[in-house]
């Protein structure tokens, strides 16, 4: 029997209501439910929220801009409902999936830490899921986009995949045979603070050499801007796009003056793909994957970022020459990937919630059988009496 939903009104809120049983996830998607899901992505700048079905397909999209970190989390909590109570106005919601830039705890419900949100052991999901009483499922941003690129992109197919996504920083993921791997307390793939640089630059995680400090959209930023500032004669293109300000460089400018052939540019993309590939190796000799899944911003620039890498990779990568080499693709699904995954997660938790519920009117629908039978037997009894 499926679920059914209503709208109820608490003052002046509103809350969908999906009478439902039971929080457990099953562990493979082939049997979730074919029932559209809402998928939210958190990031630093913007919070994206959109209705997906059960072939990964977008079937509506909402943005807003994140909450100041100074914020409350109830604040951020607020936009979460909201962007869900107004897509749930046009669409019949199952369950919703939200994917945060922070650390998940291996329960996936508290954030234990989000660097761009007030969040500090935030018990989000059940936040989420007592104001809007639907299935909820969370968990780290980038395990939701290696995800959606494992269902549904760049990673089909493959067994074992590792995914790397490139923006501020560097995030990452692990899934192994259908699996998120999250690791014994939940925050596994912080590929970006790996040292591979001892004593190199200082990263806001307070250690210095951090692999996301030479290879990210800050590593790339940063070195053109000192480039600029220090009025290098090979800036001087970028240095009049952005007419002496040098604030104004960004990693997009800086992918379009490559795209154009500017010589500083194509070398500064060469080098961040350098390191790229040089982490890649890394995470080959310790993973042992079958494909590299690259997506973020800075994946943007395509073969100008990846080519170089994929050359760092054959050169130290361990046992080269005498070994298989994974497969280092670019992500197909853009930023719509992790409200994809978070959306597409979700549906697990709905199946739950489903099939729960379904044993419940089954029970139900027995002690209603049974009651009848003993009144019939009452009503029998009393008769020859």
């Amino acid at each position: 029997m499926s679920t059914y939903r209503d709208l109820a009104h608490r003052g002046s809120a509103r809350a969908t209501v999906l009478r439902t049983v039971g929080t457990r996830e099953r562990r493979s998607h082939l049997t979730a439910p074919r029932v559209p899901t809402v998928g939210i992505d958190i990031g630093g700048t913007k919070v994206m929220a959109g209705v997906v079905d059960a072939d990964g397909n977008i079937l509506e999209t909402l943005r807003t801009e994140t909450p100041d970190k100074s914020k409350s989390p109830r604040v951020v909590e607020d936009t979460i409902v909201e962007l869900v109570l107004d897509l749930s106005d046009r669409h019949d919601v199952h369950a919703v999936g939200i994917g945060a830039a922070g650390w998940v705890d291996a329960d996936r419900n508290r954030v234990l830490f989000a660097p761009h949100l007030s969040w500090r052991n935030e018990p989000l999901r059940d936040r989420i899921s007592g104001r809007l009483a639907v299935p909820v499922m969370v968990d780290n941003d980038a395990n939701t986009a290696a995800w959606a690129e494992w269902r549904f992109g760049a990673g089909r197919g493959e067994d074992h995949l590792v995914m790397i996504t490139l923006g501020t920083g560097i995030g990452g993921a692990i899934l192994e045979d259908g699996q998120v791997k999250r690791g014994k307390f939940g925050v596994a793939g912080e590929f970006g603070h790996m040292q591979v640089v001892p004593g190199g630059h200082r990263c806001p995680c307070g250690n210095r050499g951090c692999w996301e400090q030479y290879s990210s959209g800050n590593a790339l930023v940063r070195e053109a801007r000192e480039l600029a500032a220090a009025d290098s004669p090979v800036a001087y293109n970028i240095i009049e796009r952005v007419k002496g300000n040098v604030p104004d460089i960004t990693g997009p400018l800086i992918t379009e003056l490559a795209r154009e052939g500017d010589a500083m540019c194509v070398e500064l993309l060469q080098d961040i793909g350098q390191w790229l590939g040089v982490g890649i190796a890394n995470l080959a000799a310790a993973l042992d994957p079958s494909c590299f899944v690259i997506g973020g911003g800075v994946s943007a620039a395509d073969d100008l970022l990846i080519g170089p890498a994929r050359d760092a990779f054959r050169r130290h990568l361990t046992g080269r020459g005498y070994r298989p080499e994974a497969r280092i693709a670019r992500a197909q699904l853009g930023p719509e990937a992790g409200m994809v995954g978070a959306a597409d997660l979700a549906r697990l938790v709905a199946r739950r919630f489903r099939r729960a519920n379904r044993r419940r009117v089954e029970r139900y629908e027995r002690y209603e059988r049974y009651a009848e039978a003993r009144r019939t037997d009452d009503r029998t009894s009393q008769g020859t009496l």
